[in-house]
């Protein structure tokens, strides 16, 4: 009996062994988008990647400090030129025209009774004239009368001086008044608020920025090497996907001071946009028209996004064997072209390599796209 509970032990010992080591687990495949190198003959013209700039802004703010009572417009409102935007809190204002109005009236009261002191002395002085001249009026009777009009005349003139001060300070207070209400200058777009309704308000400080949209500037980065190539009339061709637009592109202005980092040049092309469908900050793919390409021949161009750089320096791009398992593949770059770079090795055609996503991969690991 015992040898038998042995041998089923024995018997029982690798499935049960087997069942307690179970199956690894496999991790879940890492969904990224993907692209096959492909080797293209160079277009006559160039393909870059821009945003729509607007033609001009303007910052829009008060004269003088309040708190905002009121906000008439909002971001990516139409204005016209002298629209109502938004005004202040016109309470201190307003008790300041009052007490102006009430100084300006009450010196005009003053003129009107020197006014009238005055023609008196001036009746009496031109009385006692007659009789100075004939010799029939003590000297000291002439002298009272000419003192009498020249203290008329100094109160007057003081009385008068009195209302222009008044009425100035009359029109400091109403020009405050009307400080309080704030008027677009130009024409355009509310690009953005910067303050509301209850905040304080400061002469340097923008309530808003306008916009002028009437023309729009469509902003690329070209690479130092192809800058030559680009004229200021030059054709291009504009699209913008977000706004459904395909256009021809102006005038081009070219930048002259290239960035540190990536040795590229800022291009604007003016664009014409009457029904204001582009709007700053769009995306646009802008082609450059005519000219010698300065790639020549076929070349394997990828992303300049996919390019990685390792902590060594040297640079990669993930690629894709058939088991769908991600892989670093160091490459060596030739010229940029737009948004694109030439691989001179380490990618050849028909490879996939990964475009999106890269960021959640790591060497071998499993992939879907």
């Amino acid at each position: 009996m015992y040898m038998k509970t042995i041998i089923r032990l024995l018997l029982w010992l690798p499935l049960l062994v087997s069942c307690g080591k179970g199956t690894p687990a496999q991790k879940p495949a890492v969904r990224v988008a993907t692209e096959v190198a492909s080797v293209t003959s160079d277009a006559k013209g160039r393909t870059y990647v821009g945003v729509v700039e607007e033609r001009e802004a303007t910052a829009v703010s008060f004269t003088s400090m309040g708190v905002i009572r009121r906000v008439y417009v909002g971001e990516g409102q139409a204005v016209s030129r002298g629209q109502l935007l938004a005004e202040l809190d016109p309470s201190t204002s307003g008790n300041m025209l009052d007490a102006a109005q009430a100084s300006t009236s009450q010196a005009q009261d003053m003129v009107a009774q020197m006014q009238s002191t005055y023609n008196q002395a001036k009746d009496a002085y031109d009385r006692m004239k007659i009789l100075h001249d004939n010799g029939s009026l003590p000297e000291i009777k002439w002298i009272e009368a000419e003192t009498r009009l020249r203290q008329a005349e100094t109160a007057l003139q003081s009385a008068k001086s009195g209302v222009r001060s008044a009425s100035a300070s009359e029109r400091i207070a109403r020009k405050s008044v009307a400080d309080t209400r704030l008027y677009a200058p130009v024409s355009g777009v509310v690009g953005r608020m910067f303050l509301g309704a209850g905040e304080t308000a400061m002469p340097s400080r923008p309530v808003a920025n306008i916009l002028d949209v009437s023309s729009v500037k469509v902003k690329v980065s070209v690479p130092e090497a192809e800058m030559p190539a680009i004229r200021p009339d030059m054709a291009s061709t504009v699209t913008v996907a977000a706004a459904g637009v395909r256009i021809q592109g102006g005038h081009i202005e070219k930048g002259v001071q290239a960035d540190a980092l990536t040795h590229t040049y800022d291009v604007r092309i003016n664009v014409q946009n009457p029904q204001r469908k582009l709007m700053p900050g769009m995306v646009a793919d802008v082609q450059f028209d005519g000219g010698s390409s300065t790639l020549e021949g076929h070349r394997l161009l990828v992303p300049v996004r996919c390019v990685q750089r390792r902590a060594d320096g040297s640079l990669f791009v993930w690629t894709i064997d058939n088991g769908s398992i991600a892989h670093r593949t160091p490459v060596t770059l030739g010229t940029t072209l737009g948004n694109r770079v030439e691989i001179l090795s380490g990618i050849v055609e028909g490879q996939r390599f990964i475009v999106e996503g890269y960021q959640k991969v790591s060497e071998g690991s499993r992939v879907t796209f």
